[in-house]
Formats: C-alpha cells, structure tokens, sequence
C-alpha cells in the first residue's frame, strides 16, 4: 500500500493507519481530518473528484469548537448586512474559498453545495478563488453552508478587499522566494559553466573538470527541486485527470535536460548544461510572475472600489451628540453628519444641508454634482464643500458600490463561449506539440545524435500555447474594467461579442433620448365645472404616488387632500385612486375610451376627462451627437415610445430617426423589437428600465439608464451609471476595441508559434531564446490587453 495520503498526497506519519475505501479500492490516509473528508466525498458519490483533479488536495484541518463557533457568528443578522444580498427570498454571498487548485475543485464545490435543497446556484472562479452563491437563508443558514465546504476540505469566509489583497501578496511572496532561489543558483552555476566555456580550467587535470559538473549538480539541484517543482506537479496531475496542460511540455524539457545532465555527471559520459537549464526556470518564473502580476493589474478595480470606504462614520443621537463609530456597524435610518471632503460611508437621503459631491468612482464623471435635501447619496462617494447629514437608506450588500462589485464579479464568472473554443485549441495544441516533438527527436537522433535532445527541448518551450490561453480572458478582463471605471456596467457575459454584431438600436423617448425633467406647457380644461387649481390640486395628489417623469413636473403645485384608497399603477397607462364617493385617474389620452388626443396626459374623474396636459421635455444635448454616430456606422435608429401625443415625432425628426412608433405599451415595444428581430436585424434596446423587463427580454442587447439606486433589480445587459448617452458610443468602442486586441492576440500568438515551431525543428532555436520567446509571447500578449485599461 502507498505511503502517501490519497487525499492530499502527503506522507502518511509513521503509526497512523487510517483507510477510506474510493471505488472498491482501500486508500491511506494521513490524519483524521483527511479521513473524514474523504469519507464524506465518498457518502456523496462525488468520488469522480479524484479522477479529475490537477493538483492535489491541501492537508484538512479539523474544525475545533472556537472555529464552528466563529462561524456560527456569521448568521448573526447585524453582521450578515455586510456582505449578503438579498432580492425575492433568495440570498447572494461572495465567499473566499481556499485550497481551490483547478477545475476539479470547482466541481467538487459546486456538486457538494447544490446537494443542500435550499442552494440555487454556485459560480466558482478558480482564477480568483471565489465563489458567488445563491440560496434560501432562512431555511439554511450561512454557517452551514460553510460547514458543508468544510467536510469536503475547503475553508471559506465572505470575500472582503482586505483579505484579497492579503492573499494576492502571499502568491506575490511565494513567486519572489522561487525566483529569488532561481537567480542566485543560476548567476553560480553561470560562474562555472563560462569558466569552461572560455578555457579558463584548460590544463587542469581532468578530475577538476569534473568536480566542478557535481559542484554544478548540487547547485542547480534547488532551482529543478524547489523552483521548477510546480511545473512538474501540475503536469503529472493533469496527466492523472487525462487532462494535456501547458505545463508538461515545459517540465518535460526541464527535468528531461536536468535527469540527462545529472547522467552524464555520474557517467562521466557526454555534455552537461545545468546552466541552461537553470536559466531557463529562471525566465520562465520571471515570465510567469510578469504574467501574474500584469492579470493583477487587470482585475484590481473590483478589489479597489471596496477600499473607497471609510473606516469610521460620525452619527449624530436624538440629542444632537455626535458618535464616532465603526461604519462597519451603521444602521437602517441612522442620521450621519459628513463635512466636507469626508467620504460618505453608506449609500443614505440627504436631510440637512446642500452641497457637490465627487461620484466619480461610479460614473467616471469628474464633474462635481449637486446635492440637496431629499436626494440620494452613495457610500465611496467624496462629499465636497458642504456639511451635510444623511439618514442610512441602504448599507451592506444593498449598497450601490457593493452592487456593482458584484455585478461585476458575475460578468467576469460567465465565460463566454470563445474562451471555451480557445481552451479546447490549446489543449489540442499541447497534443500535436508533444508528437511534433517526437518526431523531431526521432529525426534528429538519425541525423545528429548529439543535439537531438537540446532540439527537442527548444520544441517542446518554444511552441507552448501560453499566449493563446491569455489572449481573449485577458482582453475581456481590462475591457470590463475599463467599462466600469467609466461609469458602464456590464452585468452579462456576452455583452462585448454581441455589441460588434449590432445592426439597430431601437430607443424609448422619455429620460433615454430626452432629460425626462418635464414642465408643464399648456392645460386645457375639458369640463368647466373644475377651475384650473381644481385640476392642478388633483392632478398633484395623484403624481405624488407616481415614478413616472411626467410626475416631477407637478412638484410645485400643492396636492389636494382627499383621503385615497386603491392606489394602483396600472403599466403603460397612469395611476388610478378612490376617495369615499369619485374615481380618480391621470394617465395617457385614450384611457377608458376616450377620445385620443396629442395630449401627453389627461386627468380623469370618474372615468370621464376632465382636463389635458401637454408638457416640454428637452432632447438631450448628447442624444444629437450620438444619433449621427451610429448613423455613420451603418446602425440605424429607432423610437418606441408610450407617448401618444406628437412629441415623438417632433423629436424623431429633430435627430433624423430612421422610424418613431408612438403610444406604445411594453407589450407593443415587445411586439416590435420581436419583428424588427424576425428581419434578421440584431436589435440593442435602450430604456430606462422602468417597465421594460419585456422588451429588454426579446432583444438581443438591452442597455438601462440607471433610473435608481438598486441597478441589482435592473433587468438590463447594461446599466448606464451616469444616464449618459456618451456612454453607448464609449461603449460600441470599447467593444470594437476589444474585439480588435482579441483578434490581434489570436493572430500573434499563432504566428509566433507557427513560425518558431520549424525554427526550433531546424535547430535554429537555442533552449535559452526558446523560454524568452515563450515567455515575451505571454507578457506581449497581456501588455496588448493592458491598452483597453487606457481608453
């Protein structure tokens, strides 16, 4: 039996003797915690994850009462706000989850996780080793969840910036300390090697000669041992999984060149080249953490939006006392006091006070906003110049800012379908590299045995498709975060392949194309037994329950004070109400039965009209620009709009629309983009996302203008932060852009390898030009992504 747990592969200590039997075949195991793992995959049917994993398990501990205790702290509801989201009875944390290695682990996650009733969905990013889960929480807790990982080996706690940004430098360190081990072994072992090379030992006995390849052997020992190790281990357990990874051509040519040399040492038989294999680890790792570090810089917005939070808030009590606490522990209407130049440290309406606020961390807007009472505010925001105080109205998960992590985060989990095909290629790839260099050694061991073995290893580094793996997550990644830092939020995966196949855009009218700020134009009264300040009164009484734009233009007017009942919104039509004796309604010209006007609303008492309203509403400065913009890229434009009067038409006209339908329910807007797709066209739907979640369904691409804090609601591919029309054609670059870097990518990572692969054949490619062009083709390729992050 094995000496080597079959869990974590670790050496089993000698006395212990404990088994689990994994497909009808008694296994050893190296302490209890490991056992009962192994034992619970087993109970679960899940044993296929010892097919399939690439990397070993880490070693279990088992949790001791203060460990289960401290995770029970996390069902605790004060502390819950912090990190958990909830919207319709289902629950989303984005936990950390340690001791993920590969593929296999995400599975294994995912299949022990969805075994619990109550879990919906489970993403696992093995990139960043976290993972976004959706479930019933009052059914299971969050500490069983948690648990559950545990039993299978995984420990996992909510993902917080901090503790990111701990882990990041822990793999920093560890890639200093291997490369660290790497370059001073190699510039020693470089020592002896030119001292040879040179002559400078010729004329010693030949003794020497050769007590200087076993003092090379013992120092380039540790950079083969230590340095090169991963390689060889991703690569034998990528075998195991029946998996051909990009790290077994280069383990194969390091510790090929490393057991060859160590052979001619103890013969005394032939050339040694510890110098070149040392040098080689040592570009590969500088390649490697290069590489690391540029995905780093790629993916670190997410991480660093959540540092824009203060650490501490200033409440103020009943009292008028001010209270500095932990902002961490905020409340639901708790009054906060914020001077100026302070961060604002949960998203809260102002009070008190008016003053600029820097939003730039959401909209990529510089320009200061104006703030006063009965606005919203949002946490990382900077107020400016004035002392304000706000009541809490969101904190936690339900923040804008931890929205749009988290949004973020989902985009970046969802791989799109060319990152499947382009993993495939490279898999396919390593299987042709490894017989193209068979062939290559057999070739050459007829021609020059001598060199046939350096040849076949400058193959097999040389052509390692590590840039086709990187070419398009690494694209994607920077464009995502580009977008965001601009204040566009993409919150689908397919987004950026879909916007380079647009052939239409089809727009709603109010607050997308227009401000939505309307003012009142013209009232005409249709029965004259109600004076204009009836009407007014009335007409104010009822937008006071109305999110429509058309409300805010009854703001100044005060409300008659009738005591209602039945308030209802009725989509696409208006708000109705009841007092004891009269039905009251404001609504679209047309509502029940009525004659149709050009009217953009109508009061009705008792279902008859009583008065209509018609109202201006400005055409947006950027909508003009825009419009010409798509028109110039062969897109053509659209309006579908609820509003019956000739508004529409009069703004269709003044942008050069190429159609305006008018008086369009969400269901009529549905109906249209429906055709518009049956003639082949690939439509993006723009709105406000207010009654839209029909027509943003049928189309192709939906794009919101955030309307409101809780974008999490949002039924759109794309939220607009800053409501900028600007941003669409920001957007269509972005995607064009990205679509460019993509292809240009693809085609040198496939050129660089076409091309160095009969160079390498030929004997024309030394070992050492071998890893720097491997490795330069990775870093040239993220470099290349890097340039969206510009834009």
């Amino acid at each position: 039996m094995s000496n080597s747990c079959f869990h974590c592969l670790e050496s089993v200590p000698k006395g212990f003797s404990a088994t689990v039997t994994i497909d009808d075949t008694p296994q050893p195991m190296c302490c209890i915690g490991c056992q009962a793992v192994a034992q619970n995959i087993v109970e679960q049917g899940m044993t296929d994850y010892y097919k399939y994993r690439t990397v070993s398990a880490g070693k279990v501990e088992q949790l001791v009462p203060e460990q289960l205790a401290f995770i029970k702290s996390y069902d605790n509801e004060d502390i819950q706000d912090e990190f958990i989201a909830t919207s319709n009875n289902i629950s989303e944390v984005l936990l950390s989850v340690e001791g993920i290695t590969c593929a296999a682990c995400a599975w294994l996650i995912e299949k022990q996780l969805l075994s619990l009733n109550t879990v919906k969905r489970v993403d696992v990013n093995t990139s960043t080793n976290r993972a976004m889960i959706q479930w019933d929480k009052t059914a299971t807790p969050l500490s069983d969840v948690i648990t559950a990982l545990a039993k299978i080996g995984y420990k996992a706690y909510p993902f917080q910036a901090d503790t990111e940004a701990q882990q990041k430098q822990q793999t920093a360190k560890a890639y200093i300390r291997r490369l660290g081990v790497a370059g001073l072994m190699t510039m020693q072992v470089m020592m002896f090697a030119f001292a040879m090379y040179f002559g400078m030992f010729s004329g010693m006995d030949s003794n020497f000669e050769q007590y200087f390849r076993w003092i090379s052997l013992v120092l380039a020992s540790p950079v083969i041992l230590y340095s090169a190790l991963p390689f060889l281990t991703n690569a034998i357990n990528g075998l195991k999984a029946k998996q051909l990874n990009m790290d077994l051509p280069v383990s194969l040519a390091i510790f090929g060149a490393y057991g060859a040399s160590c052979y001619a040492t103890v013969m005394q038989v032939g050339e040694v080249y510890f110098e070149s294999i040392c040098m080689f680890t040592f570009l590969l790792l500088l390649g490697k953490y290069l590489e690391f570090r540029a995905r780093l810089k790629a993916s670190e917005y997410t991480a660093n939006l959540q540092k824009l939070l203060p650490l501490t808030a200033r409440t103020l009590t009943d009292s008028g006392e001010e209270l500095i606490i932990a902002a961490k522990k905020l409340k639901l209407n708790d009054v906060v006091l914020i001077k100026a130049g302070e961060t604002i440290p949960a998203d809260g309406e102002l009070i008190k006070g008016k003053t600029t606020v820097d939003e730039s961390m959401m909209t990529g807007e510089h320009q200061p906003v104006n703030k006063f009472i009965g606005h919203n505010v949002y946490a990382g925001c900077v107020n400016h110049d004035g002392v304000i105080e706000i009541k809490i109205n969101k904190i936690g998960q339900n923040t804008l800012l931890n929205q749009i992590i988290r949004l973020q985060h989902n985009a970046l989990t969802k791989r799109p379908k060319l990152v499947e095909i382009t993993d495939k290629v490279a898999q396919g790839f390593v299987a042709c590299l490894l017989v193209f260099a068979s062939l290559t050694a057999i070739g050459w061991y007829q021609i020059d045995p001598e060199h046939a073995f350096w040849i076949t290893i400058s193959v097999l580094v040389a052509t390692c498709p590590c840039a086709l793996s990187l070419a398009i997550p690494t694209a994607l990644t920077c464009a995502i975060a580009s977008l965001t830092k601009k204040g566009i939020l993409i919150k689908q995966a397919h987004v950026l392949e879909t916007l380079s196949k647009l052939t239409l855009f089809a727009f709603d009218k109010t607050g997308t194309l227009t401000q939505g700020k309307f003012s009142l134009d013209e009232v005409d009264i249709i029965d004259n037994s109600y004076s204009k300040d009836d009407v007014m009164a009335i007409a104010a009484m009822l937008e006071r329950f109305s999110e429509h734009p058309i409300a805010s233009a009854f703001d100044g007017y005060t409300p008659a004070k009738h005591s209602l009942h039945n308030i209802e919104v009725h989509a696409g039509l208006g708000i109705s109400a009841q007092d004891e004796t009269t039905h009251y309604a404001m609504g679209k010209s047309g509502w029940f039965d009525s004659k149709k006007t050009n009217a953009q609303a109508s009061l009705y008492i008792n279902k008859h009209v009583v008065a209509r309203f018609y109202f201006v509403d400005k055409v947006k400065h950027d909508a003009q620009s825009l419009i010409k913009s798509l028109h110039g890229q062969q897109l053509t434009c659209h309006m579908l709009t609820g509003d019956a009067s000739d508004a529409g038409k009069k703004v269709a006209k003044q942008l050069n629309l190429d159609s305006v339908q008018s008086g369009c329910s969400p269901q009529d807007k549905q109906t249209a983009v429906e055709a518009f797709s049956s003639q082949n066209e690939v439509v993006a739907m723009v709105g406000d996302g207010i009654n839209d979640s029909p027509v943003f369904a049928s189309a192709h691409l939906s794009i919101a203008m955030e309307t409101g804090a809780d974008i999490s609601k949002n039924s759109a591919d794309v939220v607009l932060l800053n409501s900028d029309l600007a941003s669409i054609d920001h957007l269509l670059n972005i995607a064009k852009q990205t679509r460019r870097i993509i292809k240009q990518n693809l085609t040198l990572s496939l050129l660089y390898n076409g091309s160095i692969l009969p160079l390498a054949a030929l004997g024309l490619v030394a070992p050492w030009m071998a890893v720097i062009g491997m490795s330069a083709s990775s870093i040239i390729v993220i470099c290349n992504s890097l340039r969206l992050l510009k834009l």
